[in-house]
Protein backbone atom coordinates (compact mmCIF):
# COMPACT_ATOMS: atom_id res chain seq x y z
CA UNK A 1 0.00 0.00 0.00
CA UNK A 2 2.80 2.68 1.05
CA UNK A 3 4.45 2.13 -2.50
CA UNK A 4 1.61 2.37 -4.56
CA UNK A 5 1.05 5.90 -2.90
CA UNK A 6 4.34 6.73 -2.95
CA UNK A 7 3.86 5.76 -6.95
CA UNK A 8 0.69 8.29 -7.06
CA UNK A 9 2.33 11.10 -5.63
CA UNK A 10 5.33 10.76 -7.81
CA UNK A 11 2.97 10.70 -10.79
CA UNK A 12 1.16 13.89 -8.98
CA UNK A 13 4.52 15.82 -8.64
CA UNK A 14 5.72 14.60 -12.59
CA UNK A 15 2.11 16.11 -13.20
CA UNK A 16 2.27 19.17 -10.90
CA UNK A 17 5.64 20.12 -12.40
CA UNK A 18 4.74 19.41 -16.24
CA UNK A 19 1.77 22.26 -15.29
CA UNK A 20 4.50 24.72 -13.83
CA UNK A 21 6.71 24.48 -16.97
CA UNK A 22 3.64 24.56 -19.54
CA UNK A 23 2.73 27.85 -17.47
CA UNK A 24 6.22 29.37 -18.00
CA UNK A 25 6.09 28.61 -21.27
CA UNK A 26 2.70 30.54 -21.64
CA UNK A 27 4.27 33.22 -19.44
CA UNK A 28 7.22 34.02 -21.40
CA UNK A 29 4.74 34.64 -24.71
CA UNK A 30 2.31 37.25 -22.91
CA UNK A 31 5.53 38.67 -21.06
CA UNK A 32 7.59 38.95 -23.90
CA UNK A 33 4.22 40.07 -26.05
CA UNK A 34 3.38 43.05 -22.96
CA UNK A 35 7.18 43.75 -22.47
CA UNK A 36 6.65 43.11 -19.01
CA UNK A 37 10.26 43.08 -18.73
CA UNK A 38 10.91 42.22 -15.06
CA UNK A 39 8.96 39.31 -15.34
CA UNK A 40 10.69 38.05 -18.56
CA UNK A 41 13.90 38.56 -16.56
CA UNK A 42 12.18 36.24 -13.42
CA UNK A 43 11.48 33.44 -16.13
CA UNK A 44 15.06 32.50 -16.36
CA UNK A 45 17.78 30.67 -14.18
CA UNK A 46 20.86 33.31 -13.53
CA UNK A 47 23.42 31.18 -15.19
CA UNK A 48 20.61 30.74 -18.50
CA UNK A 49 21.43 30.47 -22.28
CA UNK A 50 19.21 32.31 -24.89
CA UNK A 51 20.01 31.62 -28.88
CA UNK A 52 18.74 31.84 -32.47
CA UNK A 53 19.90 28.71 -34.51
CA UNK A 54 20.62 31.53 -37.08
CA UNK A 55 23.62 32.19 -34.75
CA UNK A 56 22.33 35.97 -34.53
CA UNK A 57 21.64 35.76 -31.04
CA UNK A 58 23.72 34.05 -28.32
CA UNK A 59 23.48 35.57 -24.64
CA UNK A 60 24.81 33.52 -21.25
CA UNK A 61 23.32 34.60 -17.73
CA UNK A 62 20.24 36.49 -17.13
CA UNK A 63 21.89 40.50 -17.75
CA UNK A 64 22.96 39.27 -20.95
CA UNK A 65 19.71 37.94 -22.03
CA UNK A 66 17.98 40.97 -20.93
CA UNK A 67 20.91 43.19 -22.83
CA UNK A 68 19.76 40.91 -25.87
CA UNK A 69 15.90 41.65 -25.41
CA UNK A 70 16.32 45.10 -25.35
CA UNK A 71 18.04 45.16 -28.49
CA UNK A 72 15.08 42.82 -30.33
CA UNK A 73 12.29 45.13 -28.20
CA UNK A 74 14.08 47.92 -30.34
CA UNK A 75 13.67 46.35 -33.83
CA UNK A 76 10.28 45.16 -32.97
CA UNK A 77 6.98 46.89 -33.15
CA UNK A 78 3.66 44.54 -31.37
CA UNK A 79 3.29 40.97 -32.01
CA UNK A 80 1.51 37.94 -30.94
CA UNK A 81 3.22 34.70 -30.00
CA UNK A 82 1.17 31.52 -30.19
CA UNK A 83 2.49 28.55 -28.58
CA UNK A 84 1.05 25.23 -30.10
CA UNK A 85 2.40 21.56 -29.12
CA UNK A 86 4.97 21.43 -26.20
CA UNK A 87 6.87 17.98 -25.52
CA UNK A 88 8.46 17.74 -22.17
CA UNK A 89 10.79 15.05 -21.01
CA UNK A 90 11.90 15.13 -17.71
CA UNK A 91 15.71 14.53 -16.90
CA UNK A 92 15.42 13.48 -13.09
CA UNK A 93 12.93 15.54 -10.00
CA UNK A 94 14.98 18.78 -10.92
CA UNK A 95 15.88 19.29 -14.75
CA UNK A 96 13.55 18.83 -18.13
CA UNK A 97 13.63 19.42 -21.68
CA UNK A 98 11.43 20.24 -23.93
CA UNK A 99 10.16 21.32 -27.73
CA UNK A 100 7.59 23.79 -28.29
CA UNK A 101 6.17 24.36 -31.69
CA UNK A 102 4.57 27.55 -32.73
CA UNK A 103 3.58 31.11 -34.42
CA UNK A 104 4.27 34.72 -34.36
CA UNK A 105 2.60 37.85 -35.73
CA UNK A 106 5.11 40.35 -35.29
CA UNK A 107 5.82 44.29 -36.83
CA UNK A 108 9.59 44.21 -37.39
CA UNK A 109 11.55 46.28 -39.82
CA UNK A 110 8.41 48.68 -40.94
CA UNK A 111 6.55 45.17 -42.27
CA UNK A 112 3.73 42.86 -40.67
CA UNK A 113 5.69 39.40 -40.75
CA UNK A 114 4.77 36.03 -39.34
CA UNK A 115 6.51 33.26 -38.16
CA UNK A 116 6.78 29.81 -37.54
CA UNK A 117 8.92 28.48 -35.02
CA UNK A 118 10.07 25.73 -32.71
CA UNK A 119 11.80 26.11 -29.11
CA UNK A 120 14.52 23.77 -28.07
CA UNK A 121 14.34 24.09 -24.10
CA UNK A 122 16.13 23.30 -21.02
CA UNK A 123 14.39 23.42 -17.95
CA UNK A 124 15.59 23.47 -14.26
CA UNK A 125 13.53 23.91 -10.80
CA UNK A 126 14.79 26.46 -8.58
CA UNK A 127 14.25 27.60 -5.05
CA UNK A 128 11.89 29.92 -7.35
CA UNK A 129 10.03 27.17 -9.26
CA UNK A 130 10.90 26.11 -12.78
CA UNK A 131 12.60 28.78 -14.83
CA UNK A 132 14.82 28.33 -18.35
CA UNK A 133 18.34 27.18 -18.16
CA UNK A 134 18.03 27.41 -21.98
CA UNK A 135 16.03 28.39 -24.49
CA UNK A 136 17.02 27.76 -28.21
CA UNK A 137 14.65 29.21 -31.28
CA UNK A 138 14.72 27.98 -34.86
CA UNK A 139 12.06 28.98 -37.45
CA UNK A 140 10.61 27.15 -40.51
CA UNK A 141 9.80 30.64 -41.94
CA UNK A 142 10.15 34.31 -40.48
CA UNK A 143 8.23 36.40 -43.66
CA UNK A 144 6.56 39.36 -44.65
CA UNK A 145 3.21 38.58 -45.01
CA UNK A 146 3.27 39.32 -48.60
CA UNK A 147 6.23 36.91 -48.95
CA UNK A 148 3.82 34.29 -47.43
CA UNK A 149 2.29 32.64 -49.91
CA UNK A 150 4.49 29.76 -51.73
CA UNK A 151 7.14 30.26 -48.72
CA UNK A 152 7.52 26.60 -48.18
CA UNK A 153 8.75 26.22 -51.70
CA UNK A 154 11.86 27.59 -50.44
CA UNK A 155 14.85 26.99 -49.08
CA UNK A 156 15.67 30.40 -47.59
CA UNK A 157 12.28 31.16 -45.44
CA UNK A 158 14.47 33.64 -42.78
CA UNK A 159 13.72 36.97 -43.83
CA UNK A 160 14.08 38.59 -40.39
CA UNK A 161 17.40 40.16 -41.54
CA UNK A 162 18.74 42.08 -44.07
CA UNK A 163 19.53 39.18 -46.88
CA UNK A 164 17.49 36.50 -46.65
CA UNK A 165 18.99 32.86 -44.69
CA UNK A 166 17.93 29.16 -45.22
CA UNK A 167 15.26 28.11 -42.79
CA UNK A 168 16.43 26.31 -39.36
CA UNK A 169 14.54 23.32 -39.85
CA UNK A 170 13.36 20.86 -41.08
CA UNK A 171 16.04 20.68 -44.14
CA UNK A 172 19.20 20.35 -41.95
CA UNK A 173 17.73 17.76 -39.35
CA UNK A 174 19.82 14.44 -39.58
CA UNK A 175 16.31 12.38 -39.92
CA UNK A 176 15.06 14.87 -42.67
CA UNK A 177 18.26 14.52 -44.38
CA UNK A 178 18.37 10.74 -44.01
CA UNK A 179 14.74 10.33 -45.05
CA UNK A 180 15.32 12.19 -48.28
CA UNK A 181 18.48 10.35 -48.98
CA UNK A 182 16.92 7.26 -48.63
CA UNK A 183 14.29 8.24 -50.97
CA UNK A 184 16.61 9.27 -53.52
CA UNK A 185 16.02 8.07 -57.45
CA UNK A 186 18.94 5.94 -57.59
CA UNK A 187 21.10 6.02 -61.29
CA UNK A 188 20.41 2.85 -63.17
CA UNK A 189 23.65 0.88 -63.27
CA UNK A 190 24.91 0.47 -67.38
Amino acid sequence: MAEAQAGLLARIERLEAESQIRQLIARYSFCIDDRRIAEVRDLFAADAMLRSDDGVMEAHGVDAIMAQFEGRFAALGPGHHVMHDVQIDFDGSDHARGRVAGHAELWRNGAMMVAALRYADRYVRTAAGWKFAARSIGFLYYVPVKAYPGILGRADRNHAYAAPLPADFPEPLPDWIAYHQARRPRAAHV
